[in-house]
């Protein structure tokens, strides 16, 4: 087989990067190719990348060049031109899996690109030499996008999904480097906050309770280089998310926002700007709907929401002005212009693309049309070869030509599953998510309608099959019913029934054997979750109509076996795909990655369907690279289509497998589906890939023998059902379209519709068989009443007639099965029941190991009898050894330092403070640090230790109290048990119903009940095995043993009852009764004689006396029963007197718990402290480390960069140097040259043509370095300045070409000075940026050195600043304050004992107090008077303070304060003269050095003077030259005026010249004479440095 493939067209679109090539044609990766579409003439063309699929891409119209990279491990980035689409270069980087971004520059042959997993790195090329320029790692992220800056190409953008980063290119000759600049965002509600900076936080040198406030990453304990970001992630908002970006003409940014802010960003200071903030109420009410995409053009901004609406804004400063609005069929998700800003694109979600041209017209313009989304299906038409169908996952079914070119389209509200053309009528069938099957006809492609759909499923239809004769239509979903339906429109699509499958089917395909007027049918059937199975099902159907065959199929709609034949095949490795061939099966095994042939047997045995065939493949050969793989057989089978999921399409012979051609049709996809078709004639073959977004038509060019058999075969089976689909195309057509209105009329209610065909037929059946079941439980009942009667019956019957009860069963055999599957589901349930118990039991282990058996103490509660007190005690778990190693070594320690200590006593007492209430419990311990001597980590670690194990003993003693009470409850309960029985039996004896208090211990008091489960609490009958069963027989027998001998032993209880306490009265006694006469009850009372009469007062008078001993027992009985319970109540009250004092005990050991606790707690928490200042402490030493390092790499940067820019400042003015001699050396060069030739070329030689430069906006011009054409530009305008049309008139052609090589040689002279002069600007521009970071390094290095000197200062004060706990008595505040809340600023705190104290005294002088105002009321006046004079001695006493404040606020001075405390007036006159002394001798000193610096400065007048002399005789001699001078143009004026001026006016003029270029030829010699003087005495240095250097004179050239 010798053929090959050509790819005939593609179509599709995913909305990823559209770009302009040129201003007319625009490209989009579309695949693994890319595809071009021309604006003006909507020619399309393609272009295959090279490797798996285009994974980014990226175009320049400006240059016309675009870029892209393939997918694939170690990919490289391919840059080719348009439109002749040839490789310029391949540039290859470090990426390893794939890249993410690429960006082309405006400014020159530029690309950044930004790599994938693991490093994310940024790398700038120069894509004509294929050299990278710099590159930065982890740079980018994951969702990294770039854009370069179209007037800068030294700068670019990246915006990712939480960030803005820019960066500079900064240029030093060769060298380049990235810089990022990040740009902080405002967060989602607007406002702009800073990021955090390690630098930036500084710890207070005031210390606050709480101790030194510390910044997050010293309280998270981070470290290294990433903990800026995180603390930024952790600890401040949500920032907004950047969508798009566009560059202004000044270089500053606009950015959208995902939460529908518009931001201005200025990059050269980083600052940010609202423009939009879409929360704020004032705002442009049309731009809510935020900003998707957005463009610039000149000071316009077009701006696209989530809307259909495009607005053109006019920004000026912060106010927005909409100008234009136009309305679209779609959001926008993309704007750009064109290159020459004519055309504005406009490219949304759905596959469609606007355009809008201003020059032409004012209104968008659609240029395509493809829709977007995922190909979930796809096929040739077999009744029209023109067209082609394509279903998509957002429910559009799309009709093609096979030119390409979309004819109609039809969507659907649901999604779609599968698709298949009919062979016999001009219609498509759809499957749906919902369970429909839709049926489209598509006579006409450009108006596709629904005519009929059938709900088969309640999930999606899978799989839809036609055989290529139109007898039956397959379907398959994810369950296991496989429908046959008839595909032929004048049987309105009947369904003739199902099938079940042995399980889901993965793949369905059908072929029509002609020689056996069968249809077979071959499943690939998958258990649930797994994509691949060794099953094949094979399923024959006759190709007659099922509905004349009788008995096909059964109530329920279930197809019978009589017309199907099933076969079950095995294979021996899993399949992921299959196809059916004319007696052979196509399958592709994934796990092998090969393509299989296996060969069906002739005659196969359907009787046993359950049985399984084995088949081994009969050939096999290598398949796909990735896969699984979709098979697709030819329709005349004779050709086998696949492609895997590395986009190859493979075809190749079903007879000879081992050859075959291949073709990358799509991009190598590790997920999705795919999908391959061939057209009626076999020749081209359409494939799509589910998450690849293409759709590719490919021709087959065959050999002439392999055409003809194609087409005859075409030819034949088109003839042969050309009469059948004639007929089903006029019924189809008289078909009316499906609408709702159908459905209502065709459906007997509205929620039948939601039922499946199945469930329909099943509830009609459910209706029909209600009476056919009534009758046959009616008979069944007959029936058990029957047999009942015949076992019983038989049980009348003698023995030896009797029949055995099996017999009367009627199916011992499912009675058997019943029994085996019972014990079955029995053995389960115990083998979980035991798995169950024993993870229980487990459980239980392992809690009571951790939570009982490891407590020392067990945690239990003492409740009071009468009240709701309750005392708990203190659970303590047992101590481990580490824990008591650890105190052993803690109290060891202190033993030595108390040793040190008392060995050098510090003189003087220290202060002895109580900081808990502990010691009052005599749980305190010797070896405790004293409060103030904790000052050191290992000190506060050892008395956090030394505290702990005190909280213990003070747990401990309380403890011992608790169970002291513990036991006296339980003793008290011992003896109210006691009491109640004997109140027990009293009540007996005497009958009383009385209840009876009986307290016991609870759950809380008594633990232990737990772990015990009494035969109570079991609900269930217990299990016994056959060993407990006798273990407990045992137990039952020795308790009856024990019980009878406690009976023979009963007798001996009384006798101990009676033990010290007097005998009581005989209990038999209220049993007695005497009985009455016999007469009494025979004979009335008057007929008793007077024996009889006696007889019965002795009766009255023992009965008498019987109930007085009765009453009397009855009484002492009562008497006891009080005395017990008053026993009881006043034990018990007893008790709970002493639990209350047990729980004001507890809160004293509470108290001092808590106390020692806090005690723990402020310790804890200086460590926590400390460890915070020592992460601080850490984190700024290697921050220091960092920068120090960095700013010894800066420091050596910049002396290099120093020296290199010297060294090219010495290049650039040697070549200014040379390009200042080429215009000296033009004069010379034309020196034979007529002067008035000489001068007109002179002025053209310093002419420049002007070069236009393409800019698209006016006034703007690009930056970062001077376009690599100009110099052509510049030479081609030189070339037509300097045509010979502009030649002067008289001048010599060979002396007009010397002056245009002079031309060029001068120009290119210029250029490259221009071009230096640039390169030493940037290199000191560079150097500059060097030396700012070193100085910015330099500054954070210091300010981080103080920050370390302030944090150590601080450290050592707060640890130096110990927290001492004490405690105070009960104390008392009063404040006189009114107020709600008092002020407790001006209060004291006093010791309750004074305030005692106070109130004692007060009391006893309101006593005093009282009787001397009842005793003296008559001496009030003598009281008044007294009140007068003590008010009159109190002002006295304020007049006195008053005048001592005066006489102390008198001011004297200091000679008077000393005149007043020296009495001696001598020693003050010799003081003062003492004192004017040294003020004489101070201004004498004064005095000569003011004359000293006369001096000084008379000599410095002097030698100025001698330098203005110098000068001056200077200027005399230049003068003296001067006046030579004058009088030389003197001269030559005289000359000139003498002269007629008509005459010698040129020559005149000629010879000034001259003489002036002579004077500028001699300055420069001399210049250059001196300076090669200059370099041959550093070459003599240089060279002979032990030489004497010779003594010459230089000489001078004077004008």
């Amino acid at each position: 087989m010798a053929f090959s493939a050509q790819v005939r067209w593609i179509q599709g679109f995913t909305n990823k990067d559209v770009y302009f090539v040129d201003k007319n044609t625009i490209a989009y990766p579309c695949g693994n190719y890319i595809y071009f579409l021309d604006l003006n003439t909507k020619q399309q063309s393609i272009f295959q990348g090279p490797g798996t699929g285009v994974s980014v891409f990226t175009a320049n119209g400006n240059n016309g060049v675009f870029a892209f990279s393939p997918r694939g491990l170690n990919p490289s980035i391919f840059v080719h031109s348009h439109p002749s689409l040839g490789l310029n270069n391949e540039l290859k980087g470090s990426s390893k899996l794939d890249y993410i971004s690429l960006a082309l520059s405006d400014g020159g042959p530029y690309l950044v690109s930004c790599s994938s997993l693991p490093d994310f790195t940024i790398t700038v090329w120069n894509w004509e030499n294929a050299t990278p320029l710099c590159q930065q790692e982890r740079g980018g992220n994951d969702r990294c996008f770039l854009v370069f800056n179209p007037w800068n190409w030294l700068q670019l953008c990246a915006i990712d999904k939480s960030s803005l980063t820019v960066w500079n290119i900064e240029r030093n000759r060769s060298i380049h480097v990235l810089k990022p600049c990040s740009v902080d965002l405002p967060d989602i509600d607007g406002a702009i906050a800073k990021r955090f900076v390690l630098s930036s936080h500084s710890v207070s040198e005031e210390l606050c309770y709480l101790g030194p406030e510390m910044p997050p990453s010293a309280i998270a304990g981070l470290k290294g280089d990433n903990t800026e970001d995180i603390v930024n992630k952790l600890f401040q908002k949500a920032r907004v998310t950047p969508v798009a970006i566009c560059w202004t003409n000044t270089s500053q940014l606009y950015v959208s926002c995902k939460e529908g802010f518009l931001l201005l960003v200025d990059p050269q200071h980083l600052s940010v700007s609202t423009l939009f903030n879409p929360k704020t109420p004032n705002e442009v009410h049309e731009l809510k709907h935020g900003f998707q995409a957005l463009a610039l053009h000149k000071d316009h901004l077009i701006a696209a929401g989530t809307n259909n609406v495009l607005h053109d804004l006019q920004i000026e400063g912060t106010q927005i002005k909409i100008t234009k609005t136009w309305e679209l069929a779609c959001p926008v998700a993309t704007a750009l212009y064109s290159p020459d800003y004519e055309t504005l694109l406009c490219v949304s979600d759905l596959g469609q693309i606007f355009t809008l041209n201003k020059n032409s017209s004012e209104n968008m313009t659609k240029v395509l049309d493809v829709s977007c989304g995922d190909f979930v299906a796809l096929s040739f038409s077999p009744t029209n070869k023109n067209i082609c169908l394509t279903a998509r996952d957002t429910g559009q079914l799309q009709v093609w030509s096979t030119d390409g070119k979309i004819l109609g389209s039809l969507s659907q509200q649901t999604k779609i599953t599968s698709l298949a053309c009919c062979p016999i009528a001009n219609y498509v069938v759809l499957g749906t998510a919902c369970g429909k099957v839709l049926f489209i006809d598509v006579r006409d492609p450009q108006q596709p309608r629904i005519v009929h759909q059938t709900q088969l499923y309640h999930t999606s239809v899978e799989h839809l099959v036609f055989e290529q004769h139109g007898h039956y239509l397959f379907t398959s979903g994810p369950d296991s019913y496989m429908y046959v339906l008839d595909p032929k429109p004048s049987s309105k699509f009947a369904i003739f029934g199902y099938i079940i499958l042995p399980s889901p089917s993965l793949t369905l395909s059908a072929q029509y054997v002609k020689e056996s007027e069968q249809v077979k049918v071959l499943a690939l059937c998958v258990d649930s979750g797994k994509n691949h199975s060794r099953t094949l099902t094979l399923l024959s159907f006759p190709a007659e109509n099922l509905n004349k065959i009788p008995y096909s199929v059964d109530r329920n709609g279930c197809l019978s076996n009589n017309v199907i034949n099933v076969s079950k095949y095995e294979v021996p490795y899993p399949l992921t795909s299959c196809a059916l061939g004319n007696n052979e099966i196509f399958a592709y095994c994934h796990k092998k990655r090969t393509l299989q042939c296996f060969e069906l047997p002739q005659n196969s045995d359907f009787s046993r369907s359950d049985q399984f065939i084995h088949l081994n493949p009969k050939c096999e050969v290598k398949g796909h690279a990735l896969g699984p793989a979709s098979l697709a057989l030819s329709p005349h089978k004779l050709w086998l289509a696949s492609l895997g999921r590395d986009g190859v399409l493979q075809v190749r012979g079903c007879a000879s497998m081992d050859k075959c051609i291949e073709q990358q049709c799509h991009s190598l996809c590790s997920t999705g589906v795919q999908l391959v078709s061939f057209s009626a004639d076999s020749q081209t073959i359409l494939t799509a890939n589910t998450k690849d977004g293409s759709l590719v038509c490919t021709n087959l060019r065959m050999s002439e023998g392999a055409i003809h058999r194609a087409s005859d075969y075409s030819k034949s089976l088109e003839g042969h059902l050309k009469s059948q689909v004639k007929t089903e195309n006029s019924t189809l057509g008289d078909m009316r379209e499906w609408s709702e209105q159908n459905r209502q009329d065709s459906e007997s209610t509205k929620s039948l519709s939601h039922k499946t065909w199945l469930e329909s037929r099943q509830e009609a059946i459910v209706q029909e068989s209600k009476e056919t079941k009534k009758k046959l439980m009616k008979e069944l009942k007959e029936l058990r009443d029957t047999i009942q009667d015949m076992v019983r019956e038989n049980d009348s019957v003698p023995e030896m007639e009797r029949l055995e009860q099996n017999k009367f069963n009627l199916d011992v055999e499912g009675e058997n099965i019943l029994e085996a599957i019972m014990e079955e589901e029995v053995v389960k349930l115990r083998t979980e029941t035991e798995w169950d118990i024993l993870e229980k039991c487990y459980n239980r282990d392992a809690l009571k190991s951790k939570y009982w058996d490891a407590m020392n103490v067990k945690g239990r509660s003492v409740r009071a009898f009468h009240s709701d007190y309750e005392v708990k005690n203190y659970p303590l778990e047992e101590r481990t050894k580490q824990e008591l190693e650890e105190l052993r070594r803690v109290e060891q320690m202190r033993k030595i330092e108390k040793v040190q200590c008392t060995q050098r006593e510090e003189e003087g007492q220290r202060v002895n403070i109580k900081s808990s209430s502990s010691f009052e419990f005599g749980c305190s311990s010797p070896y405790l640090y004293d409060q103030f001597e904790v000052l050191s980590r290992e000190q506060i670690l050892n008395q956090i230790i030394l505290l702990q194990d005190v909280i213990r003993q003070v747990k401990t003693a309380f403890n011992k109290e608790f169970d002291a009470a513990h036991e006296q409850k339980v003793h008290e309960l011992k003896n109210i048990q006691q009491r109640n029985t004997r109140v027990k039996e009293i009540m007996t004896t005497l009958d009383l119903q009385e209840k009876i208090w009986e307290p016991s211990l609870t759950i809380a008091e008594c633990p232990e009940k737990l772990l015990t489960v009494k035969d109570s609490e079991i609900k269930t009958e217990k299990y016994l095995t056959p060993e407990q069963k006798e273990e407990q027989e045992k137990k039952e027998l020795e308790e009856k043993i024990r019980l009878a001998s406690n009976n023979d032993n009963a007798q001996e209880i009384p006798l101990d009852d009676m033990v010290g306490r007097v005998l009581e009265v005989n209990i038999e006694i209220l049993k007695l009764e005497i009985p009455p006469p016999e007469f009494v009850l025979t004979k009335p009372s008057f007929q008793w004689n007077e024996e009889e009469i006696k007889m019965h007062n002795e009766y009255e008078i023992k009965s008498k006396n019987l109930n007085e001993e009765k009453e009397k027992y009855r009484n002492v009985m009562e008497t006891e029963i009080k005395t017990l319970q008053s026993a009881t109540k006043e034990a018990t009250e007893k008790f709970d007197e002493t639990l209350e004092k047990l729980s004001e005990r507890k809160i004293k050991y509470e108290m001092a718990i808590n106390q020692e606790q806090l005690k723990i707690t402020h310790l804890v928490y200086t460590l926590l402290i400390e460890e915070e200042m020592r992460n601080r402490e850490v984190e700024l030493k290697l921050k220091l480390e960092q920068l120090l390092t960095y700013k010894d790499g800066i420091a050596v940067e910049v002396v290099k960069c120093k020296e290199e820019v010297d060294q090219f400042r010495m290049i650039y003015n040697f070549m200014v140097a040379e390009d200042k001699d080429l215009e000296k050396d033009f004069l010379k060069r034309f020196s034979n040259v007529p002067s008035h030739f000489v001068s007109k070329l002179y002025k053209m030689f310093k002419r420049r043509p002007r070069v236009q430069t393409q800019i698209p906006f006016k006034g703007l011009t690009l930056c970062g370095s001077i376009a690599p054409d100009s110099l052509e530009n510049e030479l081609k305008a030189m070339e037509k300045m300097n045509s010979p049309q502009n030649m002067p008139e008289g001048l010599s052609p060979l002396i007009w070409e010397r002056f245009c090589i002079a031309c060029r040689t001068k120009i290119k002279s210029e250029h490259k000075v221009k071009i230096n002069a640039l390169i030493l600007a940037e290199m000191q521009e560079f150097l500059k940026k060097r030396s700012g970071e070193e100085r910015a390094a330099t500054e954070e290095i210091q300010t981080i050195s103080e920050e370390l000197k302030r944090l150590h200062k601080v450290k050592n004060r707060f640890m130096a600043d110990v927290k001492v706990q004490f405690l105070l008595k009960w104390h008392q505040v009063e404040e006189a304050n009114t107020e709600l809340t008092a002020n407790y600023s001006n209060s004291l705190l006093l010791h309750r004992r004074v305030v005692e104290d106070l109130n004692k005294t007060i009391r006893i002088l309101a006593k005093q107090k009282l009787s001397t105002m009842v005793a003296c009321k008559d001496f009030r006046k003598g009281f008044v008077q007294q009140e007068w004079e003590h008010k009159n001695k109190r002002m006295q006493i304020v007049d006195r303070e008053n005048k001592a404040r005066d006489i102390q606020m008198l001011k004297i001075s200091e000679e008077q304060q000393e005149f007043l405390q020296k009495a001696s007036g001598d020693s003050r006159m010799s003081n003062q003269v003492n004192h004017f002394e040294k003020k004489t001798d101070g201004h004498e000193q004064r005095h000569l050095k003011n004359v000293e610096f006369r001096k000084n400065k008379i000599k410095h007048l002097k030698y100025q003077a001698t330098l203005k002399s110098r000068k001056t005789s200077v200027l005399d001699f230049r003068l003296s030259d001067m006046e030579v001078t004058v009088s030389e143009w003197k001269h030559i004026y005289n000359r000139i005026a003498a002269d007629k001026p008509s005459i010698k006016t040129e020559e005149r003029y000629q010879q000034i010249l001259r003489r002036g270029t002579l004077k500028d030829l001699a300055t420069a010699q001399a210049e250059e004479l001196a300076l090669l003087w200059d370099e041959l005495e550093c070459m003599r240095n240089r060279n002979f440095p032990s030489v004497p250097q010779l003594k010459g004179t230089r000489g001078q050239v004077y004008f």
